[in-house]
């Protein structure tokens, strides 16, 4: 079965990107050294190929990003890069010889809607809370953007530069872990609705957003009858998983959606755009394996193995 070509609509969209372990092994356990080397890879891959990073959270066997992409080849370098780094950073870790990733990762558009938008963001920001971990999302123990969201503070960590590790070992030099260690922050962007608020508004909504998953959540375990320990005790309990560890969800798992909208009929125009380009891409493809050598494919769109073909941009 063929994949779907990727798509982002011509000038730019926001995204929401997942990507899961293999297995959904609990790879991406939270402790001191996963987290400053995730945050180091990804403050890499934000300086290599720019995009906008709106929130990011990364649990034990998946994680979510939120972001601003121009176009497909933007999005495509840039989790290249990531997942690449992240396998190998955290095989490392771990001692985890093979690939990181169950499968290649979903990214799927987010519509210019608000009420879209701001879904998205709640969404990852309930991380943590609403499979009842914690109780608010900046106690996860991982990489959550929770609290830089909530108090302004970039997230921090170390990018490890390799090469020159490996050519000290081969002087002979004595190493630790952070002898070529870099320290990177990794600042979060705005969601595109909300851009034009103040720093202290956008604040403010993350803030409401964060009450609001807080108070369902403790709403939903007081009907079950459930209590969570101490902040300090759940911390423990998810450290204290094997990264080899197995999770198999007791609940059937819906395909992800293409696309996230509000409204009906902004649904209904992304995913013609989407089913358009599609069938455009395969008809050039049809043609190209016919033999035809003029073949126009749309633009945006990755072409079997011949250059990215680019949007044109507006004047």
């Amino acid at each position: 079965m063929s994949r779907t070509p990727r798509y982002v609509p011509p000038g730019g969209c926001l995204v929401e990107v997942t990507c899961r372990t293999v297995h959904g092994r609990l790879l991406l356990r939270p402790s001191r050294e996963v987290n400053e080397t995730i945050v180091g890879v990804l403050g890499r891959a934000l300086e290599r190929h720019p995009l906008e990073l709106v929130a990011a959270v990364f649990m034990s066997n998946h994680f979510h990003l939120l972001v601003r992409v121009e176009d497909a080849r933007e999005l495509a370098h840039f989790m290249r890069f990531l997942n690449g780094n992240l396998s190998r950073e955290i095989g490392r870790l771990h001692g985890w010889p093979q690939t990181l990733w169950g499968r290649r990762y979903d990214a799927i558009l987010v519509s210019n809607e608000e009420e879209a938008q701001v879904s998205r963001l709640r969404y990852l920001l309930a991380h943590g809370v609403k499979e009842g971990l914690v109780r608010r999302p900046e106690h996860w123990p991982g990489v959550h953007s929770a609290e830089s969201l909530l108090k302004g503070r970039p997230l921090q960590g170390f990018w490890f530069d390799r090469t020159r590790e490996y050519q000290a070992r081969r002087r002979g030099q004595r190493l630790n872990r952070y002898t070529f260690a870099e320290e990177v922050r990794v600042e979060l962007g705005r969601l595109p609705c909300w851009a034009h608020l103040s720093e202290r508004e956008y604040r403010s909504r993350v803030e409401d957003l964060v009450e609001q998953i807080e108070t369902e959540a403790a709403s939903a375990r007081r009907s079950r009858g459930e209590r969570l320990p101490s902040t300090s005790t759940c911390r423990r309990r998810i450290r204290r998983q094997h990264p080899h560890r197995r999770v198999v969800d007791s609940l059937p798992r819906r395909p992800a959606p293409t696309v996230h909208a509000y409204r009906r009929h902004v649904r209904e125009k992304l995913l013609r755009m989407l089913a358009e380009f599609v069938a455009a891409y395969r008809e050039a493809a049809r043609r190209l394996r016919e033999g035809k050598r003029r073949v126009r494919f749309p633009p945006g769109s990755f072409p079997p193995r011949l250059p990215f073909v680019a949007v044109p941009r507006a004047p």
